[in-house]
């Protein structure tokens, strides 16, 4: 809990909006290191060997490097929905905002197309 007037939540459009691509950039840099590392395994080809400890080898790498790979690609994923969600988020406080400060005017709040006021 916070005490003594200490800001428990503060939320700036701009910074939402100015973070945002961080995400969305370190998304592509993740989507294309996965893609070199794929293509780079797949030339390699199964360079274990045929033999008994190139198969025991084989067993235990095969499902791992598919588990790694799937999860890599969940990741690349989250982060461009972060990057979505933090500019619909932005977004939306600004709609918020106008509609509070809407209410405080002569005007009142006009429909915008979003926002409280347009349910």
């Amino acid at each position: 809990m916070a005490g003594g007037g200490d800001k428990v939540l503060d939320i700036k459009a701009a910074d939402l909006k100015s973070t945002a691509p961080t995400f969305k950039e370190q998304s592509g840099k993740l989507h294309e290191a996965l893609t070199a590392l794929t293509h780079a395994l797949h030339n390699l080809g199964k360079p274990w060997g045929e033999d008994d400890q190139g198969k025991r080898f084989q067993d235990a790498y095969e499902p791992a490097h598919t588990k790694i790979e799937g999860v890599t690609k969940v990741l690349v994923e989250g982060l461009a929905s972060i990057h979505e969600a933090m500019v619909d988020m932005a977004d939306g406080h600004i709609e918020n905002d106008k509609h509070i400060a809407a209410m405080f005017t002569k005007k009142g709040v006009q429909a915008t197309g979003g926002g409280l006021g347009s349910r």
